[in-house]
């Protein structure tokens, strides 16, 4: 029997292997501007964020004036070597695989609208979706409005809905909209974060998480 009439996945860290360059430019973002340069794991943890908001984080007090500097400064560090940035082993198969059983596919991202779309583009998957939420049309995760928007576009109950991400923020989402989470290990927070948010499962791959789902899906 069928538990699930729609899939909702993040893109960064989920489907694109894309954590370790967006860790490396909000990095060097802020070694331009001379501020301090936050580990590994404080940079990863904002992955998923509103870029302004992730970004504020790493602006003290005394530099708050320097949001929109440190901004412009990640863009530029994101956009070089972007082009080398690619899908996760096994996304294009297990998209087709959970399209095939019928139900409805869509992204739900902190990304903008251009930059989502011209990711999908580059990856020539933009029609695996029937629709995509980004944070210029929604609040930011964990904040539930992308997920309300994508079930209500629908028509399908929330409890019927999975949020797949590979962060506390897609799961605090699904939680919060009232849907099921299911974390995946291979992107920007540990375990243990993810095992935080109470999720349906966890999963440590796509072809893991294709083995978990499909039968889920009739």
């Amino acid at each position: 029997m069928r538990e699930y009439d729609l899939v909702v996945f993040d893109w960064d860290g989920t489907l694109m292997d894309s954590t370790a360059h967006i860790v490396h430019a909000i990095q060097q973002a802020c070694r331009e501007l001379s501020l301090p340069v936050p580990a590994r794991d404080a940079a990863s943890h904002v992955i998923g964020l509103r870029l302004a908001d992730a970004m504020r984080q790493f602006c003290p007090d005394d530099q708050a004036h320097r949001l929109g500097e440190l901004v412009d400064a990640f863009r530029r560090h994101y956009q070089a070597g972007l082009d080398q940035v690619t899908l996760f082993d096994a996304a294009r198969d297990t998209l087709e695989a959970i399209r095939a059983h019928g139900v409805f596919v869509a992204i739900a991202t902190g990304s903008s609208r251009a930059g989502l779309d011209r990711s999908l583009s580059a990856a020539g998957i933009a029609g695996l979706f029937d629709a995509t939420r980004t944070v210029d049309e929604c609040h930011s995760k964990p904040h539930p409005d992308m997920l309300l928007q994508l079930t209500d576009f629908f028509g399908v109950e929330c409890r019927r809905t999975v949020m797949v991400g590979d962060t506390s923020h897609d799961l605090l989402m699904a939680g919060n909209a009232g849907c099921h989470g299911v974390g995946i290990g291979h992107g920007a927070h540990a375990l243990e974060q993810l095992q935080h948010c109470q999720p349906r499962a966890i999963v440590h791959s796509l072809p893991e998480l294709a083995a978990w789902l499909l039968p889920r899906l009739g």
